[in-house]
Parts: structure tokens; C-alpha cells; sequence
């Protein structure tokens, strides 16, 4: 996809606060410090757009974004280890579960892993919850340059038996390189047609 435009909507922790809703929307989650940000940044081609850290759990609110004022992306809080106060990250699950099953514009999510890690429960549950709202899912394995190719292609199978899925439901993806961009831009598009 040709990226024209990409900017920062608002953040919002309720539906109160969501953007009206006219536009479809595709959301991004996995675990704090996956990498989601760095991801956005790179399929819309834009280096600041969405705020990275190396400081897990800096995303602690819904933060949506329009793409050539055609599409909405939505960056949502990472679940699992992150550095903030236990009160806020109780807030999180609520927080997500109520964006996830009420947002009517809703397409899909992007969910992100990292490919140095073996899914845990909380990834299981998370695809097994979409499944369950029937919320398409796209699977994306992150930080791929930091493993060579030959490890990169053993840990894909390995990944994708731990999720009971095929390894072809698994796109590689490198926020460096750019490898894996047009993967996840193509099933973007297939959910937002």
C-alpha cells in the first residue's frame, strides 16, 4: 500500500473517548516490548509516528491513528511484564477486552510476537478469545534480524505447534529490513476491503 498520510488521532481508555466510528479499524497487540510500535512505524512508513521505548509498558492507553484518512490502526496496551504500577496494569485487560468486543469498525488485530520466545498461556487465550468473537487475526513474528535465517525458519514450525496453527499462518517480520511489510499490509487489506 502507498502510505500518503499517517497521524495520531487521540488516546482513550473508554468507549466514551473512542473516535466516532465511520472508518474500518485494525488493532495491534502482544506482549509489552514486542515490538508493536516499531512495526506500525514501519508498514506506514513513518520513523516517530507511534512512540517505542525499550522501557516495557509505555503504551498504557488506546491510541488510535488515521491512514490515508481511509483506515484507523489502534496501538493497545502490551499485556505480560511491564514496568508499572500493578493498579494500572489491572486497568489494562478491562480496558481492551471492552475496545475488542464493542468497537462495530473493528476488522482485525495484529498480533504480535516475538520470535525468540515460545508463545506463553496469555497468547493462546488471546487467539482463542478473537476465535471466539469472531475477530480475525493476523499473526506477526517480530525482531526476525535478531536470529539468522536458518534459525529464523526453525523457529516458525516450532511457534506455530505450540498455537496448533500452520507455519504459513506466521509472517516474519523485521522492523529494520522491512522484511515481512508487505505480508502484513497484504491481509491488512484483506480484511479492510
Amino acid at each position: 500500500m502507498i502510505i500518503k498520510s499517517a497521524d495520531f488521532v487521540k488516546s482513550a481508555v473508554n468507549p466514551s473517548h473512542y473516535p466516532s466510528e465511520v472508518l474500518p479499524e485494525i488493532a495491534f497487540a502482544g506482549r509489552s516490548n514486542v515490538g508493536k510500535s516499531s512495526l506500525i512505524n514501519k508498514i506506514v512508513n513513518r520513523k516517530r509516528l507511534v512512540k517505542t521505548s525499550s522501557t516495557p509498558g509505555r503504551t498504557q492507553l488506546i491510541n488510535f491513528f488515521l491512514v490515508n484518512k481511509a483506515l484507523s490502526f489502534v496501538d493497545l496496551p502490551g499485556y505480560g511484564y511491564a514496568k508499572v504500577p500493578l493498579t494500572v496494569k489491572k486497568k489494562w485487560g478491562p480496558m481492551i477486552e471492552t475496545y475488542l468486543s464493542k468497537r462495530e469498525m473493528l476488522r482485525g488485530v495484529v498480533l504480535i510476537m516475538d520470535i525468540r520466545r515460545v508463545p506463553g498461556y496469555e497468547e493462546m487465550n488471546f487467539i482463542e478469545w478473537l476465535a471466539y468473537y469472531g475477530i480475525p487475526s493476523i499473526l506477526v513474528l517480530t525482531k526476525v534480524d535478531k536470529l539468522s535465517k536458518t534459525k529464523q525458519l526453525a523457529r516458525q514450525p516450532l511457534i506455530a505447534e505450540a498455537l496448533s496453527l500452520n507455519k504459513n499462518d506466521l509472517i516474519l517480520f523485521s522492523a529494520k529490513s522491512g522484511q515481512g511489510k508487505d505480508a502484513v499490509w497484504d491481509r491488512i487489506e484483506k480484511l479492510t476491503e
